[in-house]
């Protein structure tokens, strides 16, 4: 049994890793599409993209385990079954469940990895990750030069060329306003081609203009009656311009910066913050109960009045019922309106603090629901990789095919499938719709009954999951070939020949 045990752990530990590998893949790609527009034109260098993708490809490993777990149970017994190494295995004695007791070890081994991981190492990756993009999006862009649009990228200046040649760089027909000092375009600088070129410390823009001229508006005489605007021209055959540029350097954010993000936190962690969100939102439902006034507005506005009205005021006290209709017939028909005005204000005045109040409490209690959908997911997914091992090894021994074709196929619908209702379930805890227990693990409730009801069919040989049974049924079932049939029977019948009866 030793040997055997090796022998089915060497068998799945291939394609599992294969697999792995090309989920990662496939996820980042999706990752990739995602951010490209982050990265496009920012000049990053290789190691920060590097370092971005490492931390990106820790973020998908949880992912990615359930998918290799189901396409590698079904490649691995699908392969067995079509070699009908699973008949031989059968024929010695050896049951399906003890076939897949390594492997079922394995799963479990492979569970805890993942749960370890989603607690202790995407916590602070996501950190990492998080710093590390809010640096890329706060990177200026490098200087795009485009032919016959103004750029105004370098602070101060507003640049525009004619056309730029695509084998040397060089720029032809430059303009250059100059706006440093605040006064407009007082300044501007004409040339016939230029090279534009930035530092290695990306610190400066050393721009070298040829044959050109530069225009600069000077200050009016006083002393002069008429509107005369004088300018100075300047012409030079060559001209370096250097500029300070400033957020081309790569600066990198703070991990205190991202905060309390409910990605880079451990379940311990999310429990305390969650906890601490939970009475904060208490808290502010209370004093907002608090601060409710349980009179109407047009009563408030009749009982303020009627304690200035000396008339009514030996009528009223604090503890005594307010006939508001009473006080508000001993009153003229201008003040009525007055105080039935004032109500209406406040009404609407409270309606807009209600619905704002509502709105707060509702984006705080959506917040709080993320915290609590993280902590169930670091369960969700790890125990993921359990079900789809139960799941996947039975469809193996059933459809007995190997390689990459129909295991695959079948793997992907599955996994999308499980995928939609994971979503769909996740999506209702976060806007609060039922428990949020429920909404996380109704994918898990769901597929873990069939995972284990297809192990046990299969371990036992049931009819109802052989295929040619149900092929058998349906060519009964089928009205055709019945039709068929029995115009075959009648066919002799008809060629009978009546004098001698053959």
């Amino acid at each position: 049994m030793k040997q055997l045990y090796k022998y089915m752990i060497n068998r799945f530990v291939g394609p599992f890793f294969m697999t792995f590998f090309i989920t990662v893949f496939v996820l980042l790609m999706q990752f990739l599409w995602k951010y490209l527009d982050e990265f496009v034109g920012k000049g990053l260098d290789g190691e920060v993209i590097a370092e971005l993708m490492l931390y990106a490809i820790s973020s998908l490993i949880p992912l990615a385990l359930p998918l290799s777990m189901l396409l590698a149970s079904i490649m691995t017994f699908g392969d067995l079954g079509e070699n009908n190494e699973l008949l031989a295995m059968k024929a010695a004695g050896i049951s399906l469940t003890r076939i897949m007791r390594p492997l079922i070890f394995l799963s479990v081994f492979v569970s805890l990895f993942a749960f370890y991981f989603a607690n202790d190492v995407m916590p602070v990756t996501n950190r990492k990750f998080a710093a590390l993009l809010l640096s890329i999006r706060y990177q200026k862009p490098e200087l795009i030069v485009k032919d016959g649009v103004f750029s105004n990228e370098i602070d101060g200046y507003s640049i525009k060329v004619g056309r730029k040649s695509k084998k040397t760089d060089k720029l032809y027909n430059i303009m250059i306003y100059d706006h440093t000092k605040n006064e407009g375009n007082t300044s501007v600088t004409v040339a016939d081609s230029g090279i534009m070129k930035m530092s290695e410390d990306k610190k400066f823009m050393v721009l070298t203009l040829f044959a050109g001229e530069a225009y600069t508006d000077q200050e009016p005489n006083p002393r002069r009656r008429n509107n005369e605007y004088p300018f100075r021209r300047d012409k030079f055959s060559k001209e370096v311009l250097i500029t300070p540029i400033k957020g081309m350097d790569f600066k990198r954010k703070d991990e205190s910066s991202v905060g309390n993000f409910y990605k880079a936190l451990s379940l311990r962690q999310l429990s305390s913050s969650a906890d601490s969100m939970a009475k904060e939102l208490n808290k502010r439902r209370t004093d907002f109960s608090v601060k409710l006034n349980y009179l109407s507005p047009l009563t408030r506005e009749v009982v303020s009045y009627a304690r200035t009205d000396s008339s009514v005021t030996s009528k009223l006290a604090m503890d005594e019922y307010v006939d508001v209709d009473s006080i508000l017939n001993h009153m003229n028909r201008n003040v009525k309106m007055d105080i039935v005005s004032q109500a209406l204000r406040n009404a609407r005045s409270n309606k807009r603090s209600l619905q704002q109040a509502k709105d707060d409490l509702d984006l705080r209690t959506k917040w709080l629901n993320k915290y609590w959908v993280e902590w169930h997911r670091k369960f969700t997914l790890s125990l993921a990789c359990l079900i789809f091992f139960f799941i996947g090894a039975p469809l193996g021994a059933i459809i007995r095919k190997g390689g990459l074709g129909m295991p695959l196929v079948i793997s992907i619908v599955l996994f999308i499938f499980y995928y939609i209702i994971s979503m769909t379930g996740e999506k209702m805890s976060r806007e609060g719709v039922g428990h949020i227990w429920e909404g996380m693990w109704f994918s898990s409730l769901l597929f873990l009954p069939a995972g284990i009801f297809l192990t046990y069919k299969a371990a036992n040989d049931s009819v109802i999951l052989n295929i040619d049974a149900y092929a058998e049924i349906f060519r009964k079932l089928n009205p055709f070939k019945k039709k068929k049939k029995k115009d075959e029977e009648e066919e002799p019948k008809q060629h009978e020949n009546p004098l001698t009866g053959q």
